[in-house]
C-alpha cells in the first residue's frame, strides 16, 4: 500500500531535515554572532553608505548579510516544522497530515528563498569556508525539503481517499 511507503519515507526525511536544519541554524547563529563582534572594528573605516547599512558582515560580500538571516530564519523555521511534522506523521491521520503538508511548504518556501541568496553569493565569490559550508548545506535542505513535502502530500492525499465513503456503498 502507498501509505506505508509513503510514512516511512516522510519519517527518514523529517529525521534527515531534523539535524540539517539543526546545522544551518547552528552556522547561521554563528555567522551573526560573528559579525556582530567584529562589525564595529571593520566597519567604522568604510565610507558612510556602507558604514550605515544596518546588514554588514565583515566576512563574505554584499549578499552575506541577507542570506546569512534568510538562512538562520529558514533553520529555526525548519526545526520546528520538522519536530511538529514528525508528531503529525506518527499520527497519520487527514487533519495532521495535512497540517504537516502546510507547515512543510512553508519551510520549504523559506528555504528556497535562502538557497537563492546562497547562489547569488556563490555567484558573487568571495566568501570563506564556513559560509561556503552554510551555502551547501542550504542547497542540500532545500531539495529534501522538497521530498519531504512530497511525501506528506503523498501520505495526505491518500489518507483523504481512504477516509471518503466508496461509491459502491449503496448510495442512491
Amino acid at each position: 500500500m502507498a501509505s506505508g511507503g509513503s510514512k516511512s519515507a516522510a519519517t527518514m526525511l523529517l529525521f534527515l531535515n531534523l539535524g540539517l536544519y539543526i546545522i544551518v541554524t547552528i552556522v547561521a547563529g554563528w555567522a551573526v554572532n560573528h559579525a556582530i563582534e567584529r562589525t564595529h572594528e571593520t566597519a567604522s573605516v568604510l565610507s558612510i553608505p556602507a558604514r550605515i547599512f544596518p546588514i554588514f558582515f565583515p566576512m563574505g560580500n554584499m549578499a552575506t548579510g541577507f542570506f546569512v538571516i534568510f538562512a538562520l530564519i529558514s533553520g529555526v523555521v525548519g526545526v520546528s516544522t520538522s519536530v511538529t511534522g514528525l508528531t503529525n506523521v506518527f499520527q497519520w491521520d487527514a487533519p495532521n497530515l495535512n497540517a504537516a503538508t502546510a507547515s512543510s511548504l512553508l519551510t520549504w518556501a523559506l528555504t528556497l528563498l535562502a538557497m537563492g541568496l546562497a547562489c547569488k553569493e556563490i555567484n558573487i565569490g568571495w566568501t570563506d569556508a564556513n559560509l561556503r559550508t552554510l551555502e551547501v548545506m542550504t542547497i542540500i535542505v532545500s531539495g529534501t525539503q522538497l521530498f519531504c513535502t512530497g511525501a506528506i502530500h503523498a501520505g495526505a492525499e491518500d489518507a483523504a481517499l481512504n477516509r471518503m465513503p466508496s461509491a459502491s456503498a449503496g448510495t442512491v
